[in-house]
């Protein structure tokens, strides 16, 4: 079979994250939705997205084309599901396409619906990624669920023993340096993955999952439940948090329900809002309904979109949302929804113009010996003219 995962309507409540990705490439848990499908069915994967990101995620096509909604978290009896169908078959969840096994070369998802009326359909439990908020809600089960996937069968390298490490669910990969910090796995596994670093000082309580080459900085304390991905630089206090790669948080300064994109940076001293002051459930900005919407939640921080920036002791309502190549800075708190494009703060804002947009992220590129593309070019200029809606101050 051939596996291609797709974007469905649900793409929206997802926004700004998925502005610059497909659904499959936000990270919950240890791995990416992609990561995790790859695992499992030892199949490699393409994608059905929006047109704008199809240069950076094509699609493949074979005379058998599996489509899984990339939305859907694997698990054992969902994989054994998909394994068994058929040609012409689908699972569906809650009037949601799951998965449809098909020799049709579908360009879109509203192809993809249409041929579904004349398939046989199955209805299937499934945990699925509805907002952007369920990124940190379930993440802490997701590290639990791929660290049991991931370290099966292997062996862990050894830590120094300057570290001190409380209860036995740790996992370290080849080339990890750690020294003088405190593990607690007591309350879920700890994953330290290839080539990362923990500084001196630090508390890191599971579960937790520390991405490839990423570091720990000194006297760091992070809390369950959080996952900081591939090439990041974090420090400070975090807490059920999820940076997606590449992006950095350095310094002191509270963060927590958070997710964080790639190519962010959050200045010294910058503090996220997790908790109203009257405990009453936090509203977040919806893409979709086009307002705020209640998450449900007590305990939502920040989502910050990719190539976003704050300046120093910038400070974040609870519940707030950055869009793409937003720039930050000021006194007091900027509004607790920030459009893509957006240069300044509480004092106000203007457009951040693509060509000096593009400036940053060529140097912050550069810094990592990263190419900023044609591809990634184009990508930015499409959020940017597709945002504009959303920059109120440009139609005054």
């Amino acid at each position: 079979m051939n596996v291609i995962l797709f974007d469905d309507h649900g793409r929206t409540n997802l926004l700004p994250l998925t502005f610059t990705r497909p659904c499959s490439e936000l990270k919950v848990g240890i791995q990416t939705i992609t990561e995790k499908w790859q695992r499992t069915l030892s199949l490699s994967v393409s994608f059905i997205t929006q047109d704008y990101l199809s240069a950076k995620y094509p699609t493949k096509f074979s005379k058998d084309n599996l489509y899984i909604n990339g939305r859907v978290l694997p698990n054992e009896n969902l994989i054994t599901q998909i394994k068994k169908l058929s040609i012409g078959e689908c699972l569906m969840n809650d009037k949601e396409i799951i998965a449809i096994r098909s020799n049709h070369q579908f360009k879109n998802y509203k192809e993809i619906q249409e041929t579904n009326l004349t398939t046989n359909s199955s209805e299937v439990d499934c945990t699925k990624i509805a907002f952007v908020y369920d990124i940190f809600t379930f993440n802490g089960s997701e590290i639990i669920q791929d660290y049991a996937q991931l370290t099966k069968g292997k062996t862990s390298y050894k830590l120094s023993s300057t570290n001190t490490v409380i209860g036995d669910e740790i996992f370290i990969e080849e080339g990890v340096n750690a020294e003088a910090a405190v593990f607690n796995c007591t309350h879920g596994p700890i994953y330290l993955g290839k080539g990362s670093t923990v500084m001196e000082g630090s508390l890191i309580k599971g579960p937790f999952s520390l991405g490839e080459y990423s570091t720990v900085k000194m006297g760091a304390k992070i809390y369950g439940d959080t996952s900081i991905g591939p090439n990041c630089k974090v420090g400070g206090e975090i807490s059920n948090s999820v940076f997606l790669k590449n992006s950095n948080k350095g310094h002191d300064g509270f963060l927590g329900n958070s997710v964080i994109g790639e190519w962010c940076n959050l200045g010294a001293d910058t503090n996220s809002s997790n908790l109203k002051n009257n405990y009453a459930n936090v509203k977040l900005w919806n893409y979709n309904k086009q307002r705020f919407i209640d998450t449900g939640l007590q305990f939502c921080g920040l989502i910050m979109g990719d190539h976003s920036k704050c300046g120093i002791n910038t400070m974040f309502n609870t519940g707030t949302i950055v869009g793409v190549s937003a720039n930050i800075f000021g006194s007091n708190f900027p509004r607790n929804y920030i459009p893509s494009f957006t240069w300044g703060g509480s004092a106000g804002f203007a457009t951040y113009q693509t060509d000096k947009a593009f400036q940053t992220a060529i140097k912050v590129l550069e810094r990592r010996n990263i190419i900023f593309t044609e591809i990634d070019k184009n990508m930015l200029k499409t959020i940017f003219e597709e945002t504009a809606q959303y920059r109120f101050w440009e139609k005054n």
